[in-house]
């Protein structure tokens, strides 16, 4: 199938009074097949939220071409902001003075929905996000947790194809996440829908998401699936304190733990990948400190190695 979201070579740089220019996004090319959930991961700056509004239209890159289901934003502007819907970090992606139920109807129509449809999917959405009793009432009376609920209402009211999602869960609490989370497995698993979502939060991404890209100033560091991006960060660490010395010493098979001499004991640190090279370095201590070698470079520190072999 064609790509939902395709980005190629997008660039950013902002100027700085008195300082170097900032790149916020270098040359970052990706693609978001449709039905996945996509997210963008990296500190404060990395360049997540400027990514995501040239996505949406919003900031104009200096440099690289989205396209959004096949439609350029930079061309065609228009028809390309009718297949999202976008939800970005903060408050202000809604009208504060206006109720929940004219928000819904405000920014419908905006997106080309109207008529009953329009009428039946605000009722949906206020009735799901337990807002319903409470739609005659202005936003700004609302809680943070929901007048984060409105403005994903507003952004999916008019049925996107593709959905981007700055920091959904900030703010929120842990059952507002947990609404907003239910949401986007639903869009993605049971609509179909193509989510983008950016976060600071590797468990949210590793719940949600079929795909991550990690950012660090500006640049993508790593796209992945999430199974492969866990396999390359998973490391377990292990600290093992032996009976004796070393004295310098240092077999191969160690494979990159490191040891330090104490008083009376070695102790070896470090990661080992899984159960079994756990249980493989178990063993070789186990026989190097059985080996009659080793006990007599206990009091003889010119035995740099075992002549048992």
């Amino acid at each position: 199938m064609p790509d939902a979201i395709e980005v190629n070579g997008l660039c950013k740089t902002y100027p700085k009074r008195n300082a170097p220019p900032v790149k916020a996004v270098d040359h970052v090319s990706l693609s978001v097949k449709p039905g996945q959930v996509f997210a963008f991961l990296g500190p404060n700056g990395a360049g997540k939220t400027t990514t995501i509004k040239m996505m949406c239209g919003l900031i104009t890159p200096e440099a690289g071409v989205v396209h959004l289901n096949g439609i350029a934003v930079g061309r065609d502007k228009y028809h390309a902001m009718q297949q999202i819907g976008v939800v970005l970090e903060g408050t202000r992606n809604v009208y504060w003075r206006l109720t929940a139920w004219e928000n819904l109807m405000y920014f419908g129509r905006l997106k080309g929905c109207s008529g009953k449809r329009l009428t039946q999917r605000a009722e949906q959405f206020l009735r799901e996000l337990e807002l319903w009793d409470r739609r005659n009432d202005l936003v700004n009376e609302f809680s943070r947790g929901m007048q984060q609920k409105v403005s994903i209402a507003c952004a999916l009211i008019h049925d996107p194809s593709i959905v981007l999602l700055d920091e959904p869960t900030l703010g929120l609490d842990v059952t507002a996440s947990r609404t907003v989370k239910g949401w986007v497995m639903r869009l993605a698993r049971e609509q179909g829908k193509t989510v983008v979502l950016t976060t600071h939060q590797l468990d949210m991404a590793q719940e949600l998401c079929d795909r991550v890209a990690i950012m660090s100033n500006g640049r993508l560091v790593a796209n992945q699936p999430v199974s492969e991006l866990l396999g390359v960060f998973h490391e377990e660490y292990y600290q093992i304190r032996v009976k004796g010395h070393l004295f310098g010493y240092h077999p191969a098979w160690l494979n990159g733990l490191s040891a330090t001499d104490d008083e009376t004991e070695t102790v070896f640190s470090g990661p080992v990948s899984g159960q079994g090279a756990l249980h493989a370095l178990l063993d070789n201590l186990h026989e190097m400190g059985s080996c009659r070698c080793w006990r007599r470079a206990a009091w003889n520190p010119t035995w740099k190695k075992c002549l048992c072999a």
